[in-house]
């Protein structure tokens, strides 16, 4: 095999490495959030409803410093492999949530939830195995010509466009009731999250092997938009894991997100450039076959019901009644609600 094949396989498994330790990490974090979150809204305002107590949580916290070591491995991942390559293994983290959330959040996952597992697994080793062998750009001016392309710009602007309209005009309304909303900005900020992730990742590595790259204005508005990005994904993702079971959140995230991610990266890296039809064609399976698998899994696992405490509450002794032996009713007193003469009517609601 010759030396620039070797070099490019190596730098591929490297990333698929970090990528699936990535995705193990920020699997588990998913579940030690949503615990502490869930703890937090006992004794405050829940993050759904705009409460940030959750950021006194020392789970929350735990939970929080596991997913950047797993963002920190991910981030390292796009220095090394493309995103078609590295962004559809996040399916494993998929698999990660479902399991602990079986146990630890008692979320159940049924028997079919294995062949979500399964097909997760299957679809990644397809698109690993198909995988594009990346070009890596040799100065982040080179990076800011692919993101300041016409076609990138477009994407760009209708990305935050779109995120505008979200925020502003959905959230405050539908929020609440409507998943997509929250994982849709998720999705499309966190596209452009991963673009210029990678853009820094790319100047760390050549600083790194001895072309600087800390002196372009170019490596630090890159930074900047990547802050940015992920302040306001972790905002909205952690609205919709304390709103939504994290069998939902999960499985609709990762197909959203992935499919903008690879959408601009094959705008602004073209990874698809020069590639065969048939490992285009491979890798699209590929991650269908994920996709499916994440809606396995999530049609197979039970939902919140946060109604229910209200459907089962005690109902008031207003609705109660003494029947005596004419036929004739009365009100129930407060003290004797429980007593053997009393019926209560129930409503009918409350069963079905």
């Amino acid at each position: 095999m010759p030396a620039l094949q070797l070099g490019l396989f190596s730098d591929n498994l490297k990333g698929f490495i970090l990528a699936v330790t990535s995705s193990a990490f920020i699997g588990a974090s998913f579940i030690l959030k949503k615990k502490g979150l869930k703890r937090a809204g006992l004794s405050g305002d829940r993050a759904g409803a705009g409460g940030y107590g959750y950021l006194l949580e020392p789970l929350w916290w735990v939970g929080m410093i596991i997913m950047i070591l797993g963002e920190i491995a991910n981030f390292v991942a796009y220095m090394f492999a493309p995103a078609v390559l590295v962004t559809p293994l996040g399916a494993l983290s998929i698999i990660v949530s479902a399991i602990l959330a079986h146990f630890i959040l008692q979320e159940k996952l049924q028997r079919m939830g294995v062949l979500g597992c399964v097909l997760c697994i299957v679809g990644s080793t397809v698109i690993v195995l198909h995988a594009p062998e990346e070009k890596t750009p040799t100065s982040v001016e080179e990076i800011w010509n692919l993101a300041t392309q016409p076609a990138f710009l477009l994407y760009t602007a209708s990305a935050v466009a779109v995120s505008l309209v979200l925020m502003l005009h959905f959230s405050p309304r539908y929020g609440q009731t409507n998943i997509m909303i929250y994982l849709g900005i998720c999705s499309v900020i966190g596209s452009l999250t991963v673009m210029s992730i990678k853009a820094v990742g790319i100047a760390i590595k050549l600083t790194v092997e001895g072309v600087n790259q800390v002196g372009y204005l170019q490596t630090w508005v890159f930074f900047m938009v990547a802050i940015t990005c992920i302040v306001i994904q972790l905002n909205y993702l952690n609205m919709a894991l304390d709103t939504f079971n994290t069998a939902l959140v999960s499985p609709i995230y990762y197909a959203m997100f992935t499919t903008f991610t690879i959408l601009a990266s094959a705008i602004m890296f073209r990874d698809w450039s020069g590639q065969k039809a048939s490992n285009i064609a491979s890798e699209i399976c590929g991650f269908i076959t994920v996709l499916s698998g994440t809606t396995v899994l999530h049609s197979t696992r039970e939902s919140d019901s946060p109604l229910v405490t209200e459907l089962y509450s005690p109902l008031s002794p207003k609705i109660s009644w003494r029947t005596d032996g004419n036929g004739e009713q009365e009100k129930q007193k407060d003290d004797d609600l429980f007593s053997a003469e009393f019926n209560t009517i129930l409503r009918q609601d409350h069963f079905t």
